[in-house]
């Protein structure tokens, strides 16, 4: 990669590693289901406006819109608010690679290697140790629903496998479109309209700033950029960088925030970063050379793709 490109994508990790510590402070601002639904709101008007006509079906676009944006962000933004800290939600939130290899092992069929195996078990060793120093440091409802934030990542994986969008940029906005309504709805239903016309009105520049990240520099920004590399290199070249996300949240947490970053978290940080290398570097082996052939089959970019 050319250097400007290689800042560029250390650049868009950093991104979204930071992007956990704004989500803690806008949960200050917002209920988590509120916060996520502004955040989707935001990230598609008025973008969908200037990305063009949706690229691949709608069926791919609403599920993958349904198991990212409702089931992952708006468990990710409840466990938070039950008190997992940004730093180590980072990290756990990683674990999603194994749930995508395993997934797409029973729906696409994709064989993993001894070397994808040895990844998932590593990286899940590392989810073991993180519980462990979740369970001195943090509850146990939050982390439980940050791992099953990273589950239905994995699921939402599958789904942009299987829709294989051409532009990363315009299905992204066009998901965003699909958890508005829904999450306003558990919003009202869960939290209450009391809560969320409090927030509403308290809105200061603080809380506007949090919902123009997550919305803009996280998303569009961040989807923009890393849809332009994937175009321009192999998803073996760029997928790597991925793997610095929870390294600029745990250290942007501990800074921005002061979370303690301890002996645990860090041996947690290495066998699960370590484990989702092996795992998502190591090509899955399919089940028959000429049924790849029929198939067309093609360098899998989406799987390159995190979902931030």
């Amino acid at each position: 990669m050319r250097p400007v490109h290689t800042a560029l994508a250390v650049l868009v990790a950093a991104v979204w590693g930071f992007n956990f510590v704004v989500i803690e402070i806008g949960l200050d601002h917002f209920p988590p289901l509120l916060l996520s639904a502004l955040r989707f709101l935001v990230a598609a008007l008025p973008a969908v406006f200037f990305v063009g006509r949706p690229k691949v079906a709608w069926k791919w676009i609403a599920g993958v819109g349904i198991a990212l944006g409702i089931a992952k962000f708006g468990l990710l933004f409840t466990g938070m608010d039950a008190g997992m800290p940004a730093g180590l939600s980072s990290l756990v939130l990683q674990i999603q690679a194994v749930f995508t290899a395993v997934l797409a092992a029973v729906l696409l069929r994709e064989r993993p290697g001894r070397v994808r195996v040895t990844g998932m078990a590593v990286a899940l060793a590392g989810i073991a140790v993180a519980a462990v120093d979740g369970g001195t440091s943090g509850p146990v409802l939050g982390f439980t629903l940050v791992v099953a934030a990273a589950a239905c990542w994995g699921v939402s994986n599958v789904l942009t496998r299987k829709a294989s969008p051409p532009d990363a940029l315009n299905f992204m906005v066009w998901v965003c479109t699909v958890p508005v309504v829904p999450l306003f709805i558990l919003s009202l239903l869960l939290e209450g309209p009391e809560r969320d016309l409090a927030a509403l009105r308290s809105l200061d520049w603080s809380g506007v700033g949090v919902i123009a990240y997550v919305a803009w520099v996280s998303t569009v920004f961040g989807f923009g950029a890393w849809g332009y590399l994937l175009r321009r290199y192999p998803a073996s070249s760029v997928a790597p960088f991925s793997l610095l996300v929870p390294v600029f949240g745990m250290s942007s947490a501990a800074l921005v925030l002061g979370e303690q970053v301890s002996g645990l978290r860090w041996l947690a940080a290495v066998l699960l970063v370590g484990g989702v290398a092996l795992t998502s570097l190591a090509p899955a082996r399919p089940r028959a050379r000429s049924a790849a052939v029929s198939a067309g089959s093609r360098p899998a970019a989406a799987d390159a793709s995190p979902v931030r």
